[in-house]
């Protein structure tokens, strides 16, 4: 069963949800370049996207929380939230990244926001960096490939670390870190030039993170000992396509390669004993100091925090199979699990095999801070009767709570999303996954008021009882 002291809660991004993009001193963020629906066709193109001009960017008004928070966080009071999963928008702090002094109305805002959500008895758990950087850091240094970024990072964080000390107690670094091996832009911020080798760069920029998160873990536990930092990973069990050998190492390597590689950085301090085999193999040769090494091991994460969306399936090289769709990878269709209407296959059970493998390996505490289901949806009659909703988070949770009393610490589960936000994947508001509808459309027109949706009461339910009236 759930613990008393069990983390329920919601989780979003600043750059989905808060708009406001140029007010009170914000600096442009890379998420404020990134389209509404083309953006599928600029995430490895990303130099043909910051020359072109588009007529809507999702981000510049997303849901408008900025100037809702606190109508927000009434919201998840109601429903009971222990926990709010929000990022700090780093160009809200340092609009440029290496600016000397902090923009104080940034500050302000995020003092106001974790006040807000204490006053209402919500532990906030703060990204530190969720998928957005100082624009000005990749027209000047490229992003993450450059070195530099960890200094800036480092100043960064001492400065919210010391600023909201006595109001945060529960940190992550980068959000879905392991997908900046690929996703070189919209991870790191880091354009790859045409003809260079991509896991070059994607593994360098990785490199370059997990010090700056061993150096964020440090400053943090110097400035506010009693919080807790941890690393944030996309993570799908990837199953082999049938019990054949070579699918089941095929699997086994994808899930390593593309999904593990990250925390043996982040959690165990060390490159994997494979990362020899496997950079000669993608003519990868990173620059890396004994220092830098020290400091990954000296400073390792506290917890372990993770999406769930999914799981994939995989075979090996030459198998022909349906090709599904996924977070971050795609993978082969699974014809013993439903997908939604994204490809995104739903595996409940999936979700207690990630918490049993992820603590067989780390033996660290985990925390599941994304799950959810995106679907299109209208209001009628003032809300949206979401059964389908009400299911997929039942299944999951029961599938967590089977997890507990296998013996896995879990911390608690934040679902994303309370409210409708901008899809991180297809810069979308009719991807909607939250429990309450917010009235606006792809373009950014509506009227932003909030509805409760049928979801809405039956989480409320569930926090309620922690957890006991998932088997009724």
């Amino acid at each position: 069963m759930f613990s008393k002291d069990f983390l329920w809660g919601g989780a979003t991004a600043a750059n989905q949800i808060e708009g406001a993009y140029n007010e009170e001193g914000k600096g442009l963020s890379t998420a404020d370049i990134l389209p509404g629906k083309e953006r599928f066709n600029y995430l490895f193109d990303p130099q043909g996207m910051m020359d072109t001009k588009f007529d809507f960017y999702p981000s510049h008004k997303a849901i408008d929380h900025y100037h809702h928070y606190k109508e927000d966080i009434a919201l998840m009071a109601e429903m009971g939230f222990k926990c709010y999963r929000l990022s700090i928008s780093w160009p809200r702090i340092y609009p440029n990244g290496y600016d000397e002094i902090p923009n104080e109305e940034g500050l302000q805002y995020y003092d106001d926001l974790f006040d807000e959500c204490l006053k209402n008895g919500i532990q906030p758990l703060v990204t530190l960096s969720h998928f957005e950087m100082p624009l000005a850091l990749t027209k000047e240094y490229n992003g993450w490939i450059d070195k530099k970024c960890i200094q800036y990072f480092e100043k960064y964080v001492r400065t919210v670390f010391e600023r909201y000390q006595n109001k945060v107690k529960y940190w992550l670094t980068f959000n879905e870190v392991n997908s900046v091996t690929k996703l070189t832009f919209h991870s790191g911020g880091t354009i790859v030039p045409k003809g260079e080798n991509v896991d070059q760069y994607g593994y360098q920029i990785l490199h370059n993170q997990a010090v700056a998160s061993s150096l964020a873990v440090k400053v943090c536990h110097e400035i506010i000992p009693d919080a807790k930092v941890g690393c944030m990973v996309q993570y799908s069990p990837i199953y082999p396509y049938s019990c054949h050998p070579d699918d089941v190492f095929a699997a086994m390597e994808l899930e390593r390669d593309r999904e593990t590689f990250a925390l043996e950085l982040f959690v165990r301090g060390e490159y994997p004993y494979y990362s020899k085999r496997l950079f000669n193999k993608l003519d990868v040769n990173l620059d890396v100091t004994k220092e830098e090494l020290d400091i990954l091991k000296q400073y390792p994460v506290d917890f372990i925090s993770f999406s769930y969306y999914m799981s994939l399936a995989w075979a090996r090289e030459g198998f022909i199979g349906e090709i599904t769709k996924g977070n971050q990878m795609s993978g082969i269709k699974n014809p013993n699990l439903e997908s939604t209407e994204w490809g995104w296959q739903i595996d409940p059970k999936g979700l207690r095999i990630a918490l049993n493998k992820l603590y067989d390996t780390y033996r660290k505490p985990l925390f599941i801070v994304e799950n959810g289901i995106g679907v299109k949806e209208e209001l009628k009659h003032d809300t949206v009767e979401d059964d389908y909703r009400i299911d997929y988070l039942k299944q999951h949770l029961l599938q967590v709570e089977e997890a507990i009393e296998d013996g896995i610490p879990v911390m608690g589960y934040t679902m994303w999303a309370p409210m409708d936000i901008v899809s991180n994947s297809t810069g979308e508001m009719s991807k909607r996954y939250g429990l309450i509808y917010v009235d606006v459309d792809d373009k950014g027109n509506g009227t932003f008021k909030r509805y409760k949706k049928k979801s809405f009461n039956w989480y409320k339910s569930v926090i309620k009882s922690n957890g006991g009236n998932l088997k009724i």
